[in-house]
């Protein structure tokens, strides 16, 4: 007794609808797989499941934007809209212009230039003179911002050199004075000393008077 026709309809258990995808989306791979092997057939396949998991094979012998391109070029459908196309154009003027950059920039080193002409040689050494000047012109800017930074130092070197040596002098003349008010104190306390004394009434000898 053969197995009974399945009914293609959605799973409703969530649990039997994702193991039901696992195990077909192994199939549809494998048969894809399969077809792309036995009639060298060109083949990409993209699957996302519900909860957003995706799943792809693509065959050996092509690649997504080779598949991409030949579907726009049989079908007539555009891919891409005009948006996009403008960003791809967009894209594609800056790696030209950056390549373009990085050539000046190995003619500027000195690389690759055996193939140049004079033509082609005269605006890359007038460029490189110019960057010459502009060197020039900020090491001169340096150099001057280094000769006044030294004046103004040596002008706060002098600037600090006076104020230490008035305070140097304010302090001898504190000293010297000082000295002075305590020479006159020792001289005032001299002629003070003589008068300071009482003498003492002379006591005559009991003894001898008798």
């Amino acid at each position: 007794m053969g197995r009974g026709r399945i009914e293609i309809k959605r799973i409703e258990n969530s649990t039997n609808r994702q193991v039901t995808f696992s195990k077909r989306k192994t199939g549809i791979i494998k048969k894809a797989r399969e077809i792309s092997v036995l009639c060298d057939a060109k083949v990409y396949l993209l699957v996302f499941s519900s909860s957003g998991k995706m799943a792809e094979f693509c065959s050996d012998n092509t690649t997504l934007s080779n598949m991409l391109e030949q579907y726009q070029k049989t079908t007539g459908n555009k891919i891409w809209d005009a948006k996009h196309e403008s960003l791809d154009a967009e894209i594609d003027r800056i790696k030209r212009e950056n390549d373009n950059m990085q050539i000046e920039l190995r003619h500027l080193k000195g690389e690759d230039i055996g193939p140049l002409g004079p033509y082609e040689l005269i605006p890359l050494e007038e460029t490189l003179q110019r960057g010459l000047a502009g060197v020039r012109k900020k090491q001169m800017e340096c150099w001057k911002r280094l000769k006044k930074s030294g004046r103004s130092l040596e002008e706060d070197n002098q600037r600090l050199s006076l104020i230490l040596q008035q305070h140097e002098l304010s302090k001898d003349v504190g000293m010297g004075e000082l000295d002075q008010e305590y020479q006159q104190k020792e001289r005032d306390y001299a002629i003070q000393m003589p008068f300071s004394f009482c003498g003492q009434p002379i006591q005559h000898n009991l003894d001898e008077s008798k």
